[in-house]
């Protein structure tokens, strides 16, 4: 459509128009790098832990501290919770306590460079010569056995990581979507996701499996009266975790 002027022209613009922002890059929060513990107070949770070696029933205390951190998922930004700091405090092993501060330091470094759960699941399979450890009830009520106290405080790291959210009951990543919702879940609510009430820790390769065959049983402890089963040849205490061989 013609439009007619009839005065005189003093001064013109173009009409411009203005580009929508760029949507913003996708950040995972599960592996932003976080360059250091930040300063101030981060909640934490701490939990004894009871387990019977060679040495017999131990009870040592850690501490794991949690923080929330931002990332972008499909163009928006949210928030989870993630761990960010290991503390075992010292004296509670006959060990020495540079190896222990050692590897909370590096699981620290782990949890703040967003690998921690592969790091954890990798404390798992270490092994030593004095016998199995136990450690923790399965979810059929059976007393789970791990290849070493590392194992088994790394197992008990996985139930606190489990229990705050972070992993699921076999000591998986929990998918960030999913961990988006419980951190918001949270904030509505007051307090922090709670896994269901019937579930318990699976015994991923920690339980032996002749320990839940009646069939199994090969005698009586002669330390305290719990069912031997055989592992590895060798009568094995349910209970106790003694053995036979050694």
């Amino acid at each position: 459509m013609a439009v007619e002027i009839n005065s005189k022209i003093v001064a013109y613009s173009v009409k411009k128009t203005i580009p929508e922002p760029p949507p913003m890059p996708d950040e995972d929060p599960l592996t932003v790098r976080i360059p250091s513990r930040p300063e101030g107070t981060l909640e934490a949770v701490s939990e004894k832990i009871s387990y019977v070696g060679a040495e017999g029933r131990r009870k040592v205390y850690l501490l794991v501290s949690f923080m929330p951190v931002e990332g972008v998922i499909n163009g928006k930004r949210v928030v989870i919770e993630r761990p960010v700091e290991f503390f075992f405090p010292s004296g509670q092993l006959s060990s020495e306590h540079q190896w222990i501060t050692a590897t909370m330091r590096s699981l620290s470094l782990a949890a703040r460079g967003g690998y921690v759960t592969q790091a954890v699941a990798d404390l798992r399979k270490v092994a030593w010569d004095k016998g199995l450890v136990r450690c923790g009830m399965n979810r059929w009520g059976k007393p789970m056995f791990h290849d070493s106290e590392v194992a088994a405080i790394a197992w008990s790291i996985q139930q606190i990581l489990y229990r705050r959210g972070f992993l699921d009951i076999d000591g998986h990543q929990v998918p960030v979507d999913e961990l988006v919702r419980r951190y918001a879940h949270r904030m509505t609510h007051g307090h922090p996701w709670q896994p269901p009430a019937h579930e318990e820790p699976a015994a991923k390769g920690s339980v032996p499996p002749a320990a839940t065959e009646a069939s199994a049983n090969v005698g009586h402890c002669p330390e305290c009266r719990s069912e031997l089963v055989m592992m590895d040849g060798c009568p094995t205490c349910t209970g106790c975790g003694w053995s036979k061989c050694g």
